[in-house]
């Protein structure tokens, strides 16, 4: 009998969740391990007090400003880099040279520019989300078939005509690419920025919780951070599945999902 994908999906971290709570009740883990139980119980304790949704609503206004940020101006910026030499000229040698930096280098930097506010929070998640979109936005305007553009070119179509309606359908695979991993480095840097100074936000929660040797509140704090990340990254493949839903068709993908 076959198990439907949508099962498999689950087999391991059941077993792993599973396993985790057997192993904590039979005190078989650290402390700092406390058992899923037990992190359930101190996530409905800081939900109920409200604590916990006034965090998340802080952490996920500053993830979508910065990422809304930062993957447009990626996105313009690798899209113009990849048809114009004069602007790819310009860029290529900046993000070469700054995107093998861990961006958190740059926080102090943000810091004393922005204060402790959203403002210096948002200004480095966009800055690390510039250049994973970028890139992919660069390359997948060079990818586009010189065909289409001949194409469009012969049948007089404009140059706007030709940016909107060749060149951005023709990248929107890679740009959803780019757009995706910038996402994850979004979350990435928002994790550490509010670690290292923050008013509100989950970095504070999961702070309180270390401080205080309550794991089971830090771990309720990261249990938060990773269902955002993956929320945040199941509505952005649904959105791809939207836009490219017509070249989709008659690829592996479309067998695959």
């Amino acid at each position: 009998m076959k198990i439907p994908a949508s099962v498999q999906h689950w087999i391991v971290p059941v077993v792993i969740l599973v396993a985790w709570e057997a192993l904590g009740r039979a005190a078989l883990l650290p402390r700092y391990l406390p058992p899923p139980t037990q992190i359930a119980a101190a996530l409905y304790e800081v939900a109920a007090d409200g604590e916990l949704l006034r965090a998340v609503a802080t952490s996920l206004y500053r993830v979508a400003a910065g990422f809304l940020l930062g993957a447009g101006a990626g996105m313009l910026a690798g899209l113009g880099a990849g048809l114009a030499p004069g602007v790819r000229h310009f860029f290529d040698p900046l993000v070469s040279f700054l995107y093998v930096v861990p961006k958190i280098a740059f926080w102090p930097i943000f810091l004393l520019l922005f204060g402790l506010g959203h403002e210096s929070k948002i200004a480095i998640i966009a800055f690390s989300c510039f250049f994973p979109v970028f890139i992919a936005s660069r390359h997948a305007a060079l990818a586009v078939q010189k065909l289409l553009v001949w194409t469009a070119h012969n049948m007089g179509a404009p140059r706007a005509t030709m940016f909107f309606r060749v060149f951005v359908p023709a990248a929107a695979p890679q740009l959803f690419a780019g757009a995706r991993i910038g996402l994850a480095h979004c979350f990435v840097i928002l994790f550490a920025a509010e670690l290292m100074g923050s008013q509100g936000g989950l970095g504070p929660l999961i702070s309180e919780g270390e401080d205080a040797a309550r794991f089971d509140l830090m771990f309720a704090g990261i249990v938060t951070f990773a269902a955002l990340g993956f929320l945040g990254d199941r509505i952005l493949m649904a959105v791809r599945r939207v836009v490219l839903r017509g070249q989709i068709i008659g690829t592996v993908e479309q067998f695959v999902r």
